[in-house]
């Protein structure tokens, strides 16, 4: 688990699936991936992410508040089977509620610091292009594009405006 000044992040347990399930069924939240997810698809999800923790020793984890409210995710994750793998790439998906409030740097800054005690040399973090509010999120916490590892994403329908995808780095401080 790591502790932020506002923020806890730990592995997901059964008990997040209703709130996460809620978070992945927001249209809002998921404007840009292909579509909103199901609670069954939210339940392999969260499968999936406890499977990576025990593969890779990291994975997308959950967020609360210190009370313990579910505010989103965010974590390290090893994709499989994309362009730029193999890689560690950051990411975070929050409650609409919890924008614009500084917490997916917090939590993401919180990742990197945990990533480089791990020796990680290199993070990557990818998003369609549209997505402007990850992109500043990518800016503020020290990334910069990197246009040479930008990609069509293989699981986004080819003409879909959220197949092509942008790609920032950051590598291990010093």
């Amino acid at each position: 688990m790591l502790e932020t000044p506002r923020l806890l992040l730990r592995p997901f347990t059964e008990a997040d699936l209703p709130a996460f399930a809620a978070m992945n069924a927001d249209p809002e939240v998921m404007r840009y991936f292909p579509a909103p997810k199901t609670e069954a698809e939210t339940a392999e999800m969260l499968a999936r992410c406890t499977e990576k923790w025990r593969a890779d020793g990291m994975a997308f984890s959950a967020v609360t508040d210190h009370e313990g409210a579910f505010l989103g995710m965010c974590g390290l994750n090893c994709p499989v089977g994309l362009p730029v793998s193999p890689c560690v790439e950051i990411g975070w998906r929050f409650l609409s509620s919890a924008w614009g409030k500084g917490l997916a740097s917090e939590a993401a800054r919180a990742w990197l610091a945990w990533g480089w005690g791990q020796g990680l040399s290199e993070v990557i973090a990818f998003t369609p292009h549209l997505n402007a509010p990850s992109r500043a999120v990518m800016a503020r916490i020290g990334m910069a594009e990197a246009p040479e590892l930008a990609f069509d994403h293989p699981g986004i329908p080819e003409g879909d405006p959220l197949r092509t995808m942008y790609v920032a780095r950051i590598r291990r401080p010093g």
